[in-house]
């Protein structure tokens, strides 16, 4: 029997039977449970109420999430109207933009597995009934996503929003061109004092980074996918319609919990897909692919990592979106939002219009009751027409080859044709390649390759966007290569591959390259691929010393053993879909 039926056959006022707080909240046994809850000033009416969890990774940490506290509070508001009992606990967050660059970057996903186990843990020990999940900064999301999968709980998902773009010399500006700037400045292209004034003016207030970067990709997917109402990943941090946003979610959430509503109902290999055409329409970050591996290996989907390739080949790139284009998330957001996409896609029949939703209506209908506006009447400079297209091709490719046999993940940000072939410079780790870049040695036609910086080897795979917004600052955003087994941020543009699997650490062939060895890189033909032999790669990686782990005590020690490929989303609880 569902809940809606228990509901029906519940007495006016009465508890509804099958809720799982009934644990915590009701009968003789449990005054003493009782009583700890009218410590915090919670009633009679609430503790007869489902009891709805508000997972808020608040911090001052990060711009992204320094304003949190306000949107749950909202949220808050919003169950409390519709008669949920909310109760609001707090989890980690990372700013990326912060520790990029420093061994830091290597808790950024970390913290990812981090918030899904603390949200899960939170929700199973209280005996919650739903969650509404807020993200702000990159990892916030899909931990929040992946707790609402492992708990099955019914759950809406509630983005805190973007910042607005900054502005410098009559232009927008994000931290994209900030990071870009260290480069330029390295290069003898911009002054210290130019850069200084970029620093001061490119982030005015709260909100996660305003390009289609990693938090508002992953933000759009949500939408995508059916874990938030559409229209909700736009709003930015700090306007009100926000605030809207996070009310009318709590208000959500009570219909979800009354209908029994949980994401084993409405996620499947549909879902997913419709996520990956609108990760590849809107150019948004290779991150993405990583972590919808993850959710999907979570879900018990069976998402391979060739089906990017198999969609992208299908779906144009529409959105001329930073860090490709010069727009920001809340220029989308001023005409309409995520579902003027996801409704161009439906209308050219590349989205699954009969996929559900949190809502319990399929995409299509949920599209149709927004109604947003189509893209040839809004007639804005960087939004196409899907049969007018920037790209032909969508903006994710999966390369393999002998040097990545279980795939690398490269965005396409500007020239559709990549090619490139000559020999390798090896860094083994990151810092010593942005010294390299730094000190003006880059060249026209060099593969820079970063090793030991995948899952496990890292452990974290740390973002590298220092390292190529110094080598994009520089000129060199089209014809420098770089390839890690680690990954690269969202704000990331230029040729920049990522997530080479198997990673070095564990023996993958990159762990064999040496400086000189003559690399192929065919974007078209999604090559990756060495001039060695099988015979001579297995030679040396023979030869080599079995490394040691970076870290033997503490979180990433743990970490370490836990990761799994990057293939699979580099997931860590051993009850996933990964193999």
């Amino acid at each position: 029997m569902s809940q809606q039926e228990h509901h029906e056959t519940s007495e006016p006022g009465e508890k509804d039977p099958s809720l799982r707080s009934n644990e915590v909240t009701e009968g003789t046994e449990r005054a003493p449970h009782r009583a700890m809850f009218r410590a915090m000033g919670y009633d009679d009416e609430d503790l007869a109420s489902p009891m709805v969890g508000v997972a808020n990774p608040a911090a001052d940490i990060t711009p992204c999430n320094v304003h949190l506290d306000d949107v749950a509070d909202a949220a808050y508001e919003g169950i409390d109207a519709a008669g949920g009992m909310p109760i609001e606990f707090g989890t980690i967050t990372i700013s990326d933009a912060i520790s990029m660059g420093t061994e830091g970057m290597k808790a950024s996903l970390i913290s990812r597995e981090v918030i899904a186990d603390s949200v899960e843990l939170v929700s199973f020990g209280e005996r919650m009934d739903g969650l509404v999940t807020i993200g702000g900064c990159d990892k916030n999301m899909p931990g929040m996503m992946m707790a609402s999968i492992r708990t099955d709980l019914p759950s809406v998902f509630l983005y805190g929003g973007s910042i607005m773009p900054g502005e410098h010399d009559g232009r927008e500006i994000t931290i994209q061109n900030v990071f870009e700037g260290v480069g330029a400045v390295a290069d003898g292209e911009m002054s210290e004092d130019e850069l200084d004034e970029m620093e001061r003016q490119a982030c005015p207030g709260a909100g996660s980074c305003g390009g289609m970067f990693t938090a508002n990709t992953m933000a759009s997917i949500s939408e995508a996918l059916g874990f938030a109402p559409l229209g909700s990943a736009s709003p930015p941090a700090e306007h009100e319609s926000r605030y809207d946003v996070a009310r009318e979610s709590g208000e959500l959430v009570l219909d979800v919990v009354e209908n029994d509503r949980r994401p084993s109902d409405f996620l499947s290999i549909e879902s997913f897909e419709n996520a990956i055409a609108l990760q590849v329409a809107v150019g948004g970050s290779t991150n993405a692919v990583l972590h919808l591996l993850a959710l999907a290996a979570e879900a018990g989907v069976d998402l391979d990592i060739e089906t990017f390739n198999e969609i992208s080949a299908r779906t144009p790139k529409i959105a001329d979106l930073q860090p490709g284009g010069e727009r920001v998330m809340n220029d989308l957001h001023e005409v309409g939002g995520v579902p003027v996409v996801l409704q161009a896609l439906l209308d050219a029949d590349l989205l699954h219009g009969d996929a559900l939703t949190v809502t319990g209506n399929t995409m299509a209908e949920e599209l149709e009751a927004v109604d947003p506006p189509s893209i040839e009447e809004l007639d804005v400079d960087y939004l196409y027409p899907v049969d007018d297209p920037i790209h032909e091709r969508g903006a994710i490719r999966i390369l393999s080859g002998n040097l990545a046999p279980d795939g690398a993940v490269i965005k396409i940000t500007g020239e559709d044709h990549l090619h490139h072939e000559g020999p390798v410079r090896v860094f083994e780790e990151e810092s010593s390649a942005m010294e390299y870049v730094q000190e003006g040695n880059v060249e026209s036609g060099d593969a820079i390759v970063i090793r030991n910086e995948g899952p496990q080897g890292g452990p974290g795979m740390r973002e590298m966007l220092g390292v190529t917004s110094a080598v994009a600052g520089q000129g060199h955003s089209e014809d420098v290569a770089l390839l890690t087994d680690g990954r690269f941020s969202g704000a990331t543009r230029g040729f920049s591959i990522g997530h080479v699997a198997p990673e070095a650490f564990v023996g993958g062939p990159i762990a064999a390259l040496e400086d000189g060895d003559t690399i192929t890189i065919d974007v078209d033909d999604h090559e990756l691929s060495i001039d060695l032999s099988d015979e001579e790669i297995a030679q040396r990686l023979e030869a080599r010393d079995d490394p040691e782990p970076n870290y033997t005590n503490g979180v990433l020690a743990k970490y370490h053993r836990d990761f799994g490929s990057a293939a699979n989303g580099a997931v860590t609880n051993p009850g996933a879909k990964w193999d």
